[in-house]
């Protein structure tokens, strides 16, 4: 069964990480890390302006109204924060988390501990619920709904129905591949909250809130050369600062500048774009093998030796978001602006010419 994690609104000795003792006893894992950068409440959260006001009048008025909040539906690409909205959500409502992922949900005796578990007005997360099995969307279709499950008792002639009413609670599901969930599913949804990327700024407000944290000396000109290369991801964000202080710690005696920001990130091969090795590889491809583009996804893949789900989900995204790349009738291809970054000169290729 998918691990199962329960935590209530005021459980400190397991999420709140930032306490000076434990920080100074010994170092902290990459778990730990990542719960205390983390937001804990709706208040730390940087970004996703309007998505945040509009979840955080449905808890004013689930509070007010003394009811649960309607079910939500978070999607965007990764390390945008889907996560985040749904574990301080609970918080904000004073009340129990349960956290499942639907890639282990794969028949209804999967869910029906989460469901049965559920306390009055409690939230259940679902990360990657586009993964779960049909015959688990279609369980849960009278949870949703009516707030109950019908258990099937016994086989053959002897077997019967059981009608078990379940307490009221909030379903938030997150996703990365809205168009794999079913019509169905998806308007069971109250509310469907999409995630765009961030800014540099809001992206280097979180640095410096993040380096604060890990009492780590940085400017605002080092935290923006970070932000700038982040792909518009507070995770990316918090993976480059985390090498940043690796490389000041090894080779700057943990001093973080603007320099060694950039050394840093030359290190690793991201350059002034954000763009990191396997992304230039992406686009490489498609200029060198296909004469940049347009192609198939599945052709770049199998050229690549890579699965075309890693480069629809993880790669594409960015690319497509700073022009580099565009998607046509026929496939990919690379844009002018992608092939200038690259070193490539456009008139090798074949671009439509314009009078202007």
């Amino acid at each position: 069964m998918t691990r199962e994690v329960i935590y209530g609104p005021d459980d400190s000795d397991r999420y709140n990480r930032d306490e000076p003792d434990r920080s100074l006893d010994r170092r902290r894992t990459t778990t730990e890390e990542d719960l205390l950068l983390r937001p804990k409440r709706m208040s730390e959260m940087v970004g996703q302006r309007e998505v945040y006001e509009r979840v955080l009048i449905a808890i004013d008025a689930a509070k007010k109204r003394g009811e649960p909040l309607g079910h939500i539906l978070f999607d965007g690409p990764p390390g945008l924060g889907k996560t985040t909205f749904a574990t301080c959500i609970p918080r904000e409502l004073g009340t129990t988390l349960q956290i499942a992922n639907g890639a282990t949900l794969k028949a209804p005796k999967d869910i029906v501990p989460y469901l049965t578990n559920a306390e009055e007005g409690s939230v259940l997360f679902i990360d990657e619920i586009h993964r779960m099995q049909k015959a688990v969307e279609e369980f849960i279709y009278p949870a949703m709904e009516d707030f109950r499950i019908d258990l099937t008792l016994g086989e053959g002639a002897n077997a019967r129905t059981m009608n078990m009413p379940l307490k009221q609670f909030t379903l938030i599901g997150a996703t990365t591949r809205t168009g794999l969930i079913s019509a169905p599913l998806r308007d069971r949804f109250q509310m469907r909250e999409h995630l765009d990327f961030y800014t540099p700024e809001e992206l280097s407000v979180i640095v410096l809130m993040n380096a604060e944290k890990l009492q780590m000396p940085i400017d605002d000109v080092a935290a923006m050369e970070i932000a700038l290369r982040s792909r518009g991801t507070p995770r990316l964000a918090n993976n480059r600062l985390r090498w940043v202080r690796d490389f000041a710690d090894a080779r700057a005696d943990g001093k973080i500048t603007p320099k060694v920001a950039l050394r840093a990130m030359d290190m690793q091969g991201i350059d002034s774009l954000g763009l990191d090795p396997f992304d230039r590889k992406f686009l490489e491809t498609i200029c060198r093998v296909f004469s940049g583009g347009p192609v198939g996804v599945e052709a770049v893949a199998h050229t690549m030796n890579i699965a075309p789900d890693t480069l629809i989900d993880e790669v594409e995204p960015f690319l497509l978001r700073s022009e580099l790349l565009i998607r046509t009738p026929r496939g990919r291809k690379v844009t002018e602006k992608g092939l200038e970054h690259l070193g490539f000169n456009p008139a090798d290729f074949d671009f439509p010419q314009t009078l202007f």
